[in-house]
């Protein structure tokens, strides 16, 4: 693969990785957000949330190409003066609200799987987010890049095994064409609950050099993005019913096809991106900090540097990333012990409503101004 293409779909990769979580890998958002309008209206809502992705990513990373705002602080300061200090409580929120859901998740992934105590899912959790976080910006990158691949292929295996299976009722359900009403705002509606892992890549941004490649890089964002949820959702076709009545939709498939070790390489796989979450949103707060210590001495994150290492030769003390990365990973744990679907349901909400109005409205209306003067 070229470097060029590499470079062209890392964003969208990294993107889908940050993305990804518990309730968008075990099938509970994609049954609640796209399923409940029918298999066909939830692919039409896919492709809205889709659009909506691909719409911000486009244009963010075009903002981020223009004024070199390479980590979300410097953006929101550029974007919102000294009000960006609003998108920073909306981060930390969103923050502590991903680490309780992934360490809940994990703890009842890997309970079911083995029958162990909970605490051994969140301790194999934290280790892998504190080794990876700890590994710096390359090394993240190509960890979220090379498993999102995996993510891919597990995700298309399972379909592939449900159609072979199932593909007559999956089609059954296709052909009956419905189309729940408000499909459209649903689709929306669960783009705006991710608007802020948009602003968490922007590191991976550095070497876009053209509008073309910005533009390009968002679009392609927005439809990888999605595109783990269109094997899910039509795989959910094969009892649509079920599906949506399952608090967990893709274990209740499991149960119908009864094949284990397929299940447990999926398991898996949803594990790996736990971690890759909690490692993306602790990379930003990590990037954010060092910006801010670094403010006004050119700060931009570096690829190469060993993580705790200063990016610009000045007293960035190299145990600030492992201590903050602890201190992180220790309040997600704290966090996660209010349960899964409080969280869930009490949280991302708010925080989706904080993320519109301080991030998606000024980006899409003063940023594509800001774009526009600055080209002039």
């Amino acid at each position: 693969m070229s470097k060029r293409w590499t470079q062209t779909l890392t964003p969208g990769l990294v993107f889908q990785s940050v993305l990804i979580g518990g309730g968008y890998g075990t099938g509970a958002e994609i049954a609640r957000y796209f399923g409940s309008y029918g298999l066909l209206g939830g692919v039409l809502a896919l492709g809205a949330a889709a659009a909506g992705w691909a719409l911000l990513c486009a244009v963010t990373f075009e903002f981020a190409r223009v004024f070199r705002t390479y980590d979300y602080g410097s953006m929101m300061r550029r974007l919102l003066g000294r009000a960006g200090i609003l998108y920073d409580l909306c981060f930390y929120a969103m923050l502590l609200l991903v680490l309780g859901v992934v360490n809940a998740t994990a703890a009842a992934m890997v309970r079911s799987l083995t029958g162990l105590p909970p605490w051994v899912g969140v301790a194999l959790l934290s280790l892998g987010v504190v080794l990876l976080a700890l590994r710096g910006t390359e090394a993240i990158e190509k960890a979220l890049s090379l498993w999102a691949y995996v993510l891919y292929a597990v995700f298309l295996l399972f379909f592939a095994a449900v159609f072979l299976r199932f593909g007559d009722a999956v089609a059954a359900e296709l052909r009956r064409a419905e189309i729940g009403s408000g499909w459209f705002f649903s689709g929306l509606r669960y783009a705006s609950y991710n608007l802020i892992c948009v602003s968490m890549i922007l590191y991976t941004l550095r070497d876009l050099k053209t509008r073309r490649e910005a533009v390009t890089c968002g679009v392609l964002a927005g439809l990888l993005g999605a595109a783990p949820a269109l094997p899910l959702l039509l795989a959910m076709g094969c009892d649509l019913p079920a599906s949506l009545a399952s608090e967990t939709p893709v274990t209740a498939i499991f149960q119908r096809l009864e094949t284990p070790w397929l299940y447990v390489l999926f398991e898996i796989a949803l594990f790996g991106t736990l971690i890759e979450t909690a490692a993306g949103f602790i990379k930003a707060l990590e990037d954010r900090i060092e910006q801010a210590l670094f403010r006004g001495r050119s700060f931009q994150p570096a690829r190469h540097s060993p993580a705790g290492s200063a990016t610009d030769g000045s007293s960035w003390p190299w145990l600030a990333r492992p201590l903050i990365t602890g201190a992180v990973t220790a309040l997600g744990i704290c966090v996660s012990t209010f349960g899964l679907t409080e969280l869930i349901d009490k949280g991302y909400g708010a925080i989706c409503y904080g993320a519109m109005l301080l991030f998606a409205l000024p980006m899409l209306t003063l940023g594509i101004h800001m774009i526009r003067l600055k080209r002039n």
